[in-house]
């Protein structure tokens, strides 16, 4: 995690971004950290951007954590 950006939050993954594999990861960290199941995170624009929306769908998932990471 890298932090606040312009008013976004910044992450930074190590996976490249071929096939997928950046939004992948990008996707299993969010999960994580959020303590919800994976198939609730998923990347609904901007998938070949390096800025991206993110939806969560999950009722239970607490975005404070993600701040309490950095």
């Amino acid at each position: 995690m890298a932090g606040l950006h312009g008013g976004r939050l910044k992450v930074r993954i190590a996976a490249p971004a071929v096939d997928g594999r950046a939004n992948d990861a990008l996707e299993r960290y969010l999960a994580e950290t959020l303590g919800v199941p994976r198939s609730a995170v998923r990347v609904v624009k901007g998938e070949r951007s390096r800025d991206k929306i993110v939806a969560v769908d999950d009722p239970g998932a607490m975005p404070a954590r993600l701040l309490a990471e950095t």
